[in-house]
């Protein structure tokens, strides 16, 4: 859940744990010309009548030196092979200088009358924090540098900035920041107009959520159990609470006041937070109450109680429950004692709804944003009324809802794709970030009285010549006859001879939609003849509620189908030929990929699985699996083991089969995707293809999930990533 106001319910996929000492055992660099070997230590098990093998259960305890030094040989031996590509270099060279010449903006939010967001300018390799102090300045009003995380690399282990809350008035911002991409922030506060840090530092807070109070001198934050011995390596992410931290006082005494056990500890009225839920509390100027939020798992659906802003003081809240999960919220915003709500109950594209807190009534709510075909996606209170962003056909819309009732259509842009709204209770308008498939994103400044949005400029134009390309919008018949949207970004004269390199990318979890953007180092792909497409599959949320639960649990099926038919579409309409066309799945994208890959070997030259999940009947007993039993199911029911065994890629790999080339990727600090996912996946691939392609495994040992990776980690990773595709390819120059 993001951190910052107006209040969003969204989640995202999570596993891992933190890099252990053990891991720094190492090897020479070697010249073997197959992987390393590896052991088979079958684990037989029986669940409701089904025997299931795990060959390699023993790469699951990877901190312990054996696996550190198999998971070690085995990146030795992908780094040399990738290295002997010989077109690897020149690639890498012109991915960094289209990398480098751009600037990357993330996060703009204003507070205080000031603009505050994380910029890595051209060059730079990491995230910086930047402020305006005018946010209603001209494109040109100077921007003051706030904190630089590359300043903070100790041991050749970088640092980056996961997160920031400025408080109220813009004054002071709380951030977070961890290590080696490993998410695991530290909460720190630094002074806005001299830059000067203060004292306060609070560890375990992956998550934090801090919610400024009145006066900067307090915050509410959320902060993970401390893991003692003994503890399983599952309760890492559980009984999360929520505290409320004062300027310099020693978070070890902060005030427990939301979440797990609270209820119990303070004698009050039954709160229901069990051991895998997330507890936050939100707060927005704009109302007199908090919000103690509960989300439960990886669900959309949350719980929320509510109290007036002043119990804060009382020695034990009364928290009163304002809606359960029956309710269909997946995000709501105030103002003043009126509450708006998105929910999908009995609307599947979503609505929005207003009760008043006074008296609330959630289940007979007004209804004051309709639903109809567009999907609904984000509705944010500003000082001048609500900012809906919708979703329609894949692009995003967006549209304002005045506070008297009256909703008017916002326009984007020609051929933009509304991406993001930020907007603050106490300013008025909005900032937006519009986006293309094939051209820089930009930050625009909306204002209501003018209707219309001035570029603020913090992003700048991008100097790469994109005008070559275009993006086309088709849609792909899946098995059971439903049409996928297939997004395919080509050159404007491609011939489409059935010999283009296209790289086919999916995700289809969590109801989180493959929205429109564009990276620059696309180009050193696109400009060789190749092709980028996004396989809208179902899990996804392009079509709403009903879109995602067609590829959820027992339905997962859907997923793998829709992504196989947008293969196929590729295939029969001459973009390319199976020798020539490669798929891709990141983190629970690796369910999406290794699903295709054992079901449909044929139809790829290669595949690549980034951070993925590919052992799903084993994720629950990874630290941050718990949470996740809400989207993929438990093997402790018989739908649960019959849904996770069926997308278990790990369990469908079968001995003798032509495969095509993989490379998967690791980070060794993934708090999301435990490394012995892809370890496991890897040592099964390698031990079973009979096609004689090679079979990677690539750890990052100053990497997690990918979030905090530096620029210069992401170049590396893309174009030894796609160096190895054109190999596989067959692409001439990239032959060994």
């Amino acid at each position: 859940m993001p951190p910052s106001l107006p209040i969003q319910l969204k989640t995202r996929f999570c596993f891992g744990i933190a890099l252990l000492s053990a891991i720094a055992a190492t090897s020479p660099l070697n010249a073997q010309s197959a992987p390393p070997p590896t052991d088979r230590q079958d684990v037989t098990e029986t669940f409701y009548g089904q025997t299931v093998t795990d060959p390699y259960r023993w790469l699951e305890n990877w901190h312990e030196p054996k696996v550190a030094q198999w998971m070690k040989a085995q990146d030795d031996y992908t780094r040399v092979t990738l290295s002997r590509i010989p077109g690897r270099e020149k690639f890498l060279a012109r991915v960094k200088a289209l990398d480098l010449s751009s600037s990357r903006v993330r996060g703009a939010q204003v507070w205080g009358g000031k603009l505050f967001y994380l910029k890595a300018d051209a060059g730079a390799d990491n995230l910086k924090l930047y402020v305006r102090d005018n946010a209603t300045a001209s494109a040109s009003s100077k921007e003051r540098l706030l904190l630089d995380p590359e300043l903070l690399t100790k041991d050749d282990v970088h640092s980056s900035i996961d997160y920031f809350q400025p408080s109220l008035d813009g004054a002071l911002v709380a951030y977070g920041i961890s290590t080696g991409g490993s998410e695991e922030s530290v909460i720190h506060i630094l002074e806005t107009s001299t830059g000067k840090q203060l004292p306060d530092a609070i560890d375990r807070c992956r998550f934090g959520a801090v919610a400024w109070l009145p006066g900067n001198q307090s915050f509410l934050y959320n902060r993970l159990q401390k893991m003692t011995p003994g503890m399983p390596r599952t309760a890492f992410e559980q009984r999360s609470r929520v505290y409320l931290h004062e300027l310099g006082r020693d978070p070890e005494h902060d005030r427990f006041v939301f979440g797990y056990g609270y209820s119990e500890e303070m004698k009050t009225g039954p709160l229901k937070i069990e051991d895998n839920d997330l507890s936050f509390i939100a707060y927005s100027p704009a109302s007199p109450y908090l919000f103690g939020l509960v989300a439960h798992g990886t669900e959309n659906e949350v719980t929320a109680y509510y109290v007036p802003l002043d119990q804060l003081q009382s020695s034990t809240i009364q928290w009163k429950k304002l809606f359960d999960v029956d309710a269909a919220v997946v995000r709501f915003d105030v103002n003043q004692d009126d509450i708006y709500l998105v929910t999908h109950k009995n609307k599947p594209h979503y609505e929005v709804t207003r009760t008043s807190l006074k008296h609330p009534d959630v289940e007979h709510a007004t209804v004051v944003v309709p639903a109809s075909e567009v999907v609904i996606q984000e509705a944010d209170v500003a000082k001048d009324g609500i900012y809906i962003r919708d979703l329609d056909g894949g692009i995003g819309r967006m549209r304002r809802l005045s506070f008297d009732g009256r909703i008017e259509a916002v326009p984007a842009g020609q051929g933009l794709s509304v991406a993001a709204i930020s907007t603050t209770p106490t300013e008025t308008g909005a900032l937006v970030h519009v986006v293309s498939w094939t051209s820089a994103p930009s930050w625009l400044a909306y204002d209501p009285q003018r209707t219309s949005g001035t570029d603020t400029g913090i992003q700048p134009p991008l100097p790469i010549d994109t005008s070559a390309y275009e993006a086309v919008e088709m849609k792909a018949k899946s098995a059971d006859g439903t049409m996928i949207p297939l997004s395919i970004i080509r050159a404007k004269n491609l011939k489409l001879d059935g010999n283009r390199p296209t790289h086919l990318i999916g995700y289809g979890a969590y109801g989180i939609s493959y929205d429109a953007f564009f990276d620059p180092v696309w180009v050193a792909w696109l400009e060789r003849g190749g092709v980028i497409a996004f396989a809208h599959v179902r899990g996804g949320g392009e079509y709403g509620e009903e879109w995602y639960r067609a590829g959820y649990k027992l339905t997962k099926q859907h997923t793998i189908d829709d992504f196989i038919a947008s293969a196929q579409y590729l295939i029969d309409n001459k973009y390319t030929s199976p020798q020539r066309l490669s798929g891709e799945g990141t983190s629970a994208g690796g369910i999406l990929i290794g699903g295709a890959i054992t079901q449909r070997p044929d139809l790829f030259s290669a595949a690549l699985i980034r951070v993925g999940c590919s052992n799903a009947l084993r994720m629950e007993f990874t630290p941050n699996g718990p949470p996740n039993i809400a989207e993929f199911g438990s093997i402790t029911d018989p739908d649960g083991f019959k849904g996770l065994y069926a997308m278990d890629a790990y369990q469908h790999v079968k001995h003798g089969t032509a495969y095509p080339g993989i490379l998967l990727t690791a980070g060794i600090n993934d708090p999301r995707v435990d490394p012995s996912q892809p370890a496991k996946m890897a040592a099964r691939l390698q031990a079973s293809t009979s096609s004689r392609k090679p079979v990677l495994l690539r750890v990052d040992y100053d990497a997690g999930h990918g979030m905090g990776s530096t620029r210069a980690q992401h170049d590396l990773e893309f174009a030894d990533e796609m160096s190895f595709l054109l190999w596989q390819a067959g692409d001439a120059e990239f032959q060994p």
